[in-house]
Parts: C-alpha cells; structure tokens; sequence
C-alpha cells in the first residue's frame, strides 16, 4: 500500500453496520490497514446489556477498548471488574478499557465516534 495515497470514507456508505433497530446503532468504515472508524447513536433507553450485547454473542462484559469523542448525549460506562462509572459528555475525548458495560443517561441521544486500530499491530 502506498503511504502517499489519501483515503476517505464515509458513515453514510458503512462497511458494516450493528443495527440496534429503535435503540441506534452503529456504522463501521474500515480503512486499507485494517484500521476502523465507528459512528456509534444510541437513542435514549439504550443500554449494552439489552441492545448491543445480543449483537456481540452476549459476551459476560464488553470485549473491545473504545478510543473515541462524543458528539452528544450523557453515556455512564461501567468497569464490571471495579464496579466505577465514568460519565462521557458532549467534548470529552476518551478511552475505555475492555470490561465495561454502559447505558445513556437521560433523555438526550447519544451519538460518538470511535477509532480502532488495525487488529494485528506488529
């Protein structure tokens, strides 16, 4: 792959996404290197348990580290393993382990963006 080559995609024409019907849902675009960008909504009510964990194979907690900005919306994520919640809001640039659920607190959408790398770094 050449390094000197621009690439862009778009959300509006995702590689995957989760469908998560009323609830939300996220898009996901997947670069040439493997690396992933996610546009993630959840709609007030949402919460990992309900509506996303089905879509996963409902794994006991989340598997994956989130890297992301929220656009939107109040999103209260819990670390299972310590049982502490982190409030993400409108400007906050963040990192989230895996081991964590999470839910939209209030009655506003949440909407984020999230960034994943290529899945084998060497």
């Amino acid at each position: 792959m050449q390094t000197n080559t621009i690439e862009t995609r778009r959300f509006e024409t995702p590689d995957e996404r989760l469908d998560m019907k009323e609830r939300g849902g996220i898009s996901i675009v997947k670069m040439a290197d493997g690396s992933m960008g996610m546009h993630a909504i959840f709609e007030p009510g949402w919460t990992w348990e309900a509506d996303e964990k089905p879509l996963l194979g409902s794994p006991d907690v989340c598997p994956m580290r989130h890297t992301g900005y929220c656009i939107s919306g109040k999103l209260v994520v819990r670390m299972i393993a310590s049982g502490i919640e982190t409030r993400l809001g409108r400007g906050d640039f963040f990192d989230i382990p895996p081991g964590h659920d999470a839910y939209v607190d209030g009655d506003a959408r949440v909407e984020l963006i999230l960034f994943a790398p290529p899945e084998h770094q060497h």
